[in-house]
């Protein structure tokens, strides 16, 4: 898919999905910027970086003004630490749905007015933990369905001028996999209760933002894209003993 001439801005972008989401767009020809507070330990090719707190309004505006387009925002920043209810506080809490939600919110709000001039498009990076319970990051689970929510009425909102979707991810394979599910040998172990087979890789999640962001979608908003290679299998049908496989 040809985006070139287009300016897209992944918050986030400076690792893992982040960084796999600004390749592919590097990839179909796009002015990349990825905004975060840190910069990348590796610099990802013909990507360009910016140093912004997104959990910082102000900033977030003096960002997005000085540029002098935007065609796609990637709202792609977020994440948890295992987080169980009870053993936190509730202002930690909240910091986990400030950057999973109101960042993103605010990121889309400084972005409008570039992307209704463009006819762009919004692409919100949700996660599986917020259609299901989230045990162990409950904020995040809970954040992440509010930001799906989010964009349904963004998309209400803003049409017709800028289209609005979320991608829905399951678990993806990055440099940090091992502080989710463990060695090597846990990894595969979890990949095996994917109906594929394995876990994403920072590349799929990267397509089909590409997609989205793209003339080929140009009919579809608010909608949700799964990107969970089939799900979890009903944890019932393991424990069951009828219907077994002889």
């Amino acid at each position: 898919m040809d985006l070139g001439g287009r300016t897209v801005v992944v918050t986030g972008g400076t690792r893992g999905v982040g960084a796999g989401i600004a390749r592919a767009f590097a990839r179909a020809g796009a002015d990349v910027v990825v905004c975060a507070r840190r910069p990348p330990e590796l610099p990802v090719e013909g990507v360009g970086f910016a140093s912004v707190d997104l959990r910082d309004p102000p900033a977030v505006r003096d960002f997005f003004d000085a540029l002098p387009r935007v065609d796609v925002l990637v709202n792609n920043a977020g994440g948890s630490p295992y987080l169980p209810l009870a053993e936190s506080d509730a202002e930690r809490h909240a910091r986990v749905i400030e950057l999973n939600l109101i960042a993103p919110l605010t990121a889309s709000l400084a972005a409008h007015r570039h992307l209704r001039r463009a006819k762009g498009a919004v692409v919100m990076i949700g996660s599986v933990s917020g259609t299901r319970p989230s045990p162990g990051t409950a904020a995040y689970g809970a954040a992440k369905a509010g930001l799906e929510n989010l964009a349904r009425s963004m998309a209400v909102e803003w049409a017709p001028d800028v289209r609005v979707n979320t991608l829905v991810v399951g678990m993806v394979r990055t440099e940090r996999s091992h502080l989710h599910y463990g060695d090597e040998d846990a990894v595969a172990a979890v990949a095996r209760t994917v109906p594929l087979g394995r876990l994403a890789e920072p590349y799929d999640v990267g397509e089909a933002a590409v997609f989205l962001a793209s003339d080929a979608a140009a009919y579809i908003s608010g909608a949700s894209l799964l990107v969970h290679g089939g799900g979890e299998r009903p944890a019932f049908l393991d424990a069951a003993t009828a219907n077994k496989e002889s």
